[in-house]
């Protein structure tokens, strides 16, 4: 058996694991709401500056994305290229502006929610970036006008905007040195409490979609997995915290959950 046959059924493998993993840990955290990210931290937990934290634990994926893709391959895919240059888009955002946008004087991240998060973004862009490079069909030219690409691509960019609007409102909420937490108000806060995330999740069903590729799809699992149970426990915590919050809100699905 060739090297490059064991490396594939080592990749499979661990994409396979990583789709149960993704299962396991919603069930996980429906079940525990650990406290230890915002608003729900535990005063005695390690952490750092917050800043510093969203930095570090998104950094592994604009320095690691290129190297995995572009380390073995001889033949550039304008189609493929164009997912990589989405895919990069969204974390060079979050790795050199995001983080220096949001108004959270004093605040501070567990140094576990970072090194779970470096894990996971090291993880996740292996195998996206691996299976790019080396695995993936050829992508004709033509699949810029397949209905998968046209519709992934509509999905991909709306949930974009609801992420990035969504979060642009909640650090309006804060001006100056203020530090406390508000209700929400405009746009999708109108339907659910956590929009942002919301929007996070389209965007990688979207993604999933375009590519029509296996690791993007367990991406969106993941994706779903870590911010739907992440919305509930921030839904029941402004029910909690303010007795005046609109009642007719969901969690993160309109009119649903």
């Amino acid at each position: 058996m060739s090297e490059i046959i064991i490396e594939n059924t080592f990749y499979y493998y661990a994409l396979i694991s990583w789709i149960g993993l993704s299962i396991i840990t919603f069930i996980f955290l429906i079940v525990s709401k650990p406290k230890t990210y915002g608003r729900h931290i535990r005063k005695d937990k390690f952490s750092i500056n917050n800043r510093l934290g969203w930095f570090l634990m998104e950094l592994p994926t604009v320095l690691l994305m290129p190297y995995f893709y572009f380390s073995n391959v001889t033949d550039y895919n304008l189609v493929v290229l164009f997912f990589i240059t989405l895919y990069m888009i969204h974390y060079l955002n979050r790795v050199f502006i995001f983080p220096f946008r949001i108004k959270t004087k004093g605040k501070r991240m567990p140094l576990l929610v970072v090194f779970s998060a470096i894990v996971f973004n090291v993880c996740n862009t292996y195998l996206i970036g691996y299976y790019f490079g080396n695995l993936s069909p050829i992508y004709d030219i033509s699949w810029f006008c397949s209905p998968y690409f046209i519709i992934g691509f509509i999905v991909f960019l709306t949930g974009a905007y609801i992420n990035n609007h969504s979060d642009t409102i909640l650090i309006n909420l804060r001006k100056g040195s203020e530090n406390e937490y508000k209700v929400p108000f405009g746009g999708l806060f109108k339907y659910v409490s956590c929009p942002n995330h919301f929007g996070e999740i389209i965007e990688w069903i979207g993604f999933s979609v375009l590519t029509c590729s296996l690791p993007v799809f367990a991406f969106a699992l993941w994706t779903i997995a870590n911010l739907i149970p992440r919305a509930i426990q921030h839904h029941n915590w402004y029910h909690a915290k303010f007795k005046d919050y609109p009642k007719e809100r969901k969690a993160i699905l309109p009119y649903l959950v």
